[in-house]
């Protein structure tokens, strides 16, 4: 397994500077925004893909660092029901896609989008309960004429470049747990599967433990996100956990994002890691910093050195014993 960032965190630095620091905190891989959500700080896909000699230099500020590129992260919604969002979403991606492919990079992230209710929605509409039977009629609407025949022609294209695109499962787009994951795996093709980010995963109540065993006995576990959620037991116990109140109101949520260690403890943490060996996933952790009670360097740094203690880095020898 391998140490990696989520380098946006860092996109103030310049992308030498970011890159640095990083190595210096001993990490092996970063995971690079190209537009959409994460932005382009550090990587703008028009100056490399038609730029071969900006493009190795690009390349090479990593490689010389002893650095690998683990994957490119385009999170958008290219299912908006707006469609200068959607199309502006969507092609961000493809540049992606491309980029990843020049780049000799196997992975780009993203995630599933979101369409609205009908035709003429100005807002995606996530559903999450089945009555009154509406609900229903927009999820089969919404996956039938809007979703898998959108991934249907992105697995393609993804397929021409020799890349995949590990979907981030999140609340708010229709992919947000293993089983919708696998649903638009089995529909479209295995040019898609998941980025397990445990912290989408906690609030709602899964076992990380389960969900990458599942994702792993179907091959469809391409990417993961080292960040942590903690729940406030009084505010959820109050309220439950379906939370809008802003990020910002730490104090009155139910749930916040926290750094690797803040959410749940070691022993949880090396299980995750123990289990993810279990089904063969020996990839990067990629920490993403999104903990609004500490500055995104002390939150980084104590993530990398809780990872560092919990990480399995090299192959197993020979079990002598058995």
């Amino acid at each position: 397994m391998k140490l990696g960032v989520l380098t946006v965190l860092l996109g103030d630095l310049p992308f030498e500077e970011a890159l640095d620091y990083l190595r210096d905190l001993g990490v092996q891989s970063v995971e690079i925004g190209c537009g959409n959500y994460p932005g382009n700080a550090h990587c703008d896909p028009d100056a490399l893909l038609h730029d071969d000699k900006a493009c190795d230099a690009f390349l090479n500020a990593v490689t010389s660092r002893d650095m690998e590129i683990c994957a490119l992260a385009a999170h958008g919604n290219p299912l908006h029901p707006n469609p200068k969002i959607s199309r502006a979403h969507a092609e961000t991606q493809r540049k992606a896609i491309q980029l990843a492919h020049k780049l000799g990079v196997q992975t780009v992230v993203g995630f599933s989008g979101c369409p609205g209710d009908s035709e003429g929605s100005q807002y995606p509409n996530w559903v999450t309960c089945p009555w009154p039977g509406d609900y229903l009629e927009i999820l089969e609407w919404q996956w039938e004429q809007k979703v898998i025949p959108y991934w249907k022609a992105e697995a393609d294209f993804l397929r021409e470049h020799n890349a995949r695109i590990a979907l981030e499962m999140h609340p708010g787009f229709v992919v947000y747990n293993s089983e919708t994951c696998l649903q638009l795996r089995d529909a479209c093709g295995p040019e898609i599967g998941a980025n397990l980010d445990p912290s989408h995963l906690f609030w709602q109540g899964c076992d990380i433990i389960a969900v990458i065993r599942e994702l792993g006995e179907a091959g469809a576990l391409y990417h993961f996100h080292a960040k942590d959620t903690k729940v406030h037991p009084l505010n959820a116990a109050k309220h439950g956990v379906l939370d809008t109140k802003p990020y910002t109101d730490e104090i009155n949520r139910s749930w916040l994002f926290r750094s690797v260690g803040y959410g749940h403890d070691y022993g949880y943490w090396k299980d995750i890691v123990s289990e993810l060996r279990l089904v063969g996933y020996d990839g990067v952790l990629s920490i993403e910093h999104e903990d609004s009670l500490m500055s995104s360097n002390e939150g980084l740094e104590k993530g990398v050195k809780f990872l560092k203690d919990i990480l399995i880095f090299e192959q197993p020898g020979t079990a002598y014993w058995a």
